[in-house]
């Protein structure tokens, strides 16, 4: 039976699932609250609907005739869309709103892990008075990381000892509006994640992935949504060992066992501490930035995957290219923190794969050292605002550039040829992701963490 699927999100994960989608010969259709002009070019259709509007995206899947959607953003999955869609009779590839607490609910999250006994849960106290965890973390002998409990958009968790002092967590704790807190023991090592399929008591896991948040080179400033990743051309990550692969699939196998209609993807956030790694969260869908390293290289039909676990059947066996891959987001000047919008990019597909062209030859500019960086390179949107004269920045991530080769030096160097076209003013770039000099700092860590 020819399939139709609704696509339900506008950001550079969607776009990463709408390029991965558009290798089958389903008919896709589209909705989000913004448009995504890298979407909607792949859509049959596309609709500038509200995620949380869950009336409204259920009467779009009847309208195109949808078999089967893909939410991709948590909040909608908070909002009970897949509960919405399956009462409409559309099969939907992502948890229930009660399977997605794992996600929406880190109080909810800890209290399930400690309850089923899933390995790898860090210590932890949960409040629901503001009061109450500021005296604790106040008490409490050794650093923390503090998190409001609702969904943040990845910006709301700070480690005292790393970002700020007890007192400075106290006061963003105070002045954040926020009542209900999880306050933990501080995880120290290298934060890695690893997405699973999951339906039908089957679970299939990826290649390791490691994201950065914090919005600076260097490791510095705030936390954001994720300025960029990357993974290596096996499972594990170079400052990992197959053991800790292991271990944190056994974390993520443990997870859903105690979970039996969970469906969907389930990220799994880890620390690799000296101990091994541990669970700093779970996301209940595809990681973004990290959809943009995983989907690119996945060998087996996506289609495939979303219409047997539709049939209840088994899912198939994943299979990926042996490929690095490193993604950069390009965001707005002052993003996160005073964002400005309205910069015109320059850079578009056609330049993208100039520049993979160019890297494949061996190019690295007039003057310098020939580089054997063969590969792909790739652009996928987030969000921008698509104007009759071209598109530009808005207040939020806009672009990412994603390359794909046999190294991680030779992806990130695809990527860095790539953004050779992006504005020097208005939009900014962690060109550190990906580097030798930082994917060696990581491996010097976990070295000095376990006395090696």
């Amino acid at each position: 039976m020819s399939e139709t699927v609704l696509l339900v999100g506008g950001g550079g994960r969607e776009h990463a699932i709408a390029r991965s989608l558009g290798a089958s010969d389903a008919a896709l259709y589209a909705c989000a609250g913004n448009r995504n002009p890298g979407i909607a070019g792949l859509a049959a259709g596309f609709e500038t609907i509200d995620e949380t509007n869950v009336d409204a995206v259920v009467d779009y899947a009847g309208r195109v005739g949808a078999t089967v959607a893909v939410v991709g953003p948590e909040a909608p999955l908070a909002a009970g869309l897949v509960d919405a869609l399956e009462d409409a009779g559309v099969y939907a590839f992502g948890p229930r709103q009660a399977e997605a607490r794992i996600e929406t609910d880190k109080a909810w999250q800890r209290q399930f892990m400690a309850d089923n006994d899933v390995p790898g849960t860090p210590a932890f106290a949960v409040f629901e008075d503001v009061g109450a965890a500021c005296e604790y973390v106040e008490a409490y002998e050794g650093d923390v990381a503090v998190k409001p409990t609702g969904l943040t958009g990845g910006k709301g968790v700070r480690v005292t000892g790393d970002q700020l002092t007890k007192p400075e967590a106290t006061e963003y704790m105070r002045e954040s509006g926020y009542d209900e807190w999880v306050v933990e023991e501080r995880l120290v090592g290298e934060e890695f994640t690893v997405q699973a399929f999951v339906a039908n008591d089957s679970i299939r896991v990826s290649p390791a992935i490691q994201d950065h948040k914090r919005a600076y080179e260097g490791d510095e400033g705030p936390n954001t949504g994720g300025m960029g990743s990357y993974s290596d051309a096996g499972f594990e990550l170079p400052f990992m060992t197959e053991a800790d692969y292991d271990a944190a699939t056994e974390i993520v196998e443990a997870t859903v066992d105690a979970l039996p209609d969970y469906r969907g993807v389930l990220y799994g956030q880890f620390m690799l501490t000296a101990e091994g790694p541990k669970v700093v969260e779970f996301n209940a869908r595809f990681g973004d930035p990290e959809a943009m390293n995983t989907l690119p290289v996945l060998r087996t039909d996506l289609l495939d995957v979303l219409t047997a676990a539709r049939d209840g059947e088994a899912l198939p066996p994943l299979e990926f290219d042996a490929k690095a891959t490193v993604c950069k987001y390009g965001v707005p000047a002052g993003y996160p923190t005073d964002p400005r919008a309205g910069t015109k990019l320059t850079i578009d597909e056609a330049s993208v794969a100039r520049a993979a062209a160019s890297a494949t030859e061996g190019s690295g500019g007039e003057g310098s050292e020939p580089r054997d960086a063969a590969g792909e390179g790739l652009l996928y949107y987030a969000s921008v605002d698509e104007r009759e004269d071209g598109i530009y920045t808005t207040t939020s991530r806009s672009f990412a550039v994603v390359g794909v080769a046999d190294t991680i030096a030779e992806a990130e160097a695809v990527v860095e040829d790539a953004l050779a076209a992006v504005p020097d003013e208005g939009v900014r770039v962690r060109h550190d992701i990906g580097t030798a000099e930082l994917v060696q700092q990581r491996v010097d860590h976990m070295a000095q963490l376990r006395g090696e």
